[in-house]
């Protein structure tokens, strides 16, 4: 992760003797010294910028300083934005649960699983259902074989009183 507030050395900042130095496009100018440098940034009424101080030597950009970190904080927002988030959606069922009320919940993780989310399936056990636990693994294998195109990403485990299983969508290449 980048840090909030990176730092910049500007002009007389630059404790580099020589640099290489870039126009505001990002065309190589050459190996300069400090000082050239500086007087064609003041000849252009813009700023050194020291963008790359562990190179040998320091990469510096002739820009103004202003419209540098304008186009530092765009760049940041478009990468932002381009994160994609996964969220987990919880689906509940019951070790006792009807046919037609599977297939909606399985029409529910269908549309989860389209959008990207992965599902977390739950099997709560209530009172003396817990010991019959062998219907609960049969719920969810049947809940399971009803979304073909999820991989599963924890397999059916006991958490409490709770059958959890997890599930998410298969990548497509």
């Amino acid at each position: 992760m980048k840090p909030k507030n990176k730092f910049y050395r500007l002009n007389f900042f630059i404790q580099a003797k020589t640099v290489r130095l870039l126009d505001g496009a990002g065309k190589q100018i050459g190996i300069v010294t400090k000082e050239e440098a500086i007087r064609k940034a003041r000849e252009l009424g813009i700023d050194v910028v020291e963008i790359a101080p562990n190179a040998q030597p320091p990469v510096c950009k002739l820009i103004d300083y202003k419209k540098f970190k304008y186009l530092e904080a765009k760049k940041d927002r478009e990468e932002k934005r381009k994160q994609k988030h996964v969220t987990i959606k919880e689906i509940r069922l019951t070790p006792f649960i009807g046919t037609h009320d599977i297939d909606v919940r399985a029409q529910h993780a269908r549309q989860f699983l389209v959008t990207g989310n992965q599902v977390k399936i739950t099997l709560l056990f209530k009172g003396r259902q817990i010991t019959r636990q062998d219907f609960g693994h049969k719920v969810i294998r049947d809940f399971l074989q009803l979304l073909p195109n999820s991989k599963i990403v924890r397999p059916p485990h006991m958490e409490g009183k709770m059958l959890v299983a997890m599930i998410s969508p298969v990548k497509k290449i």
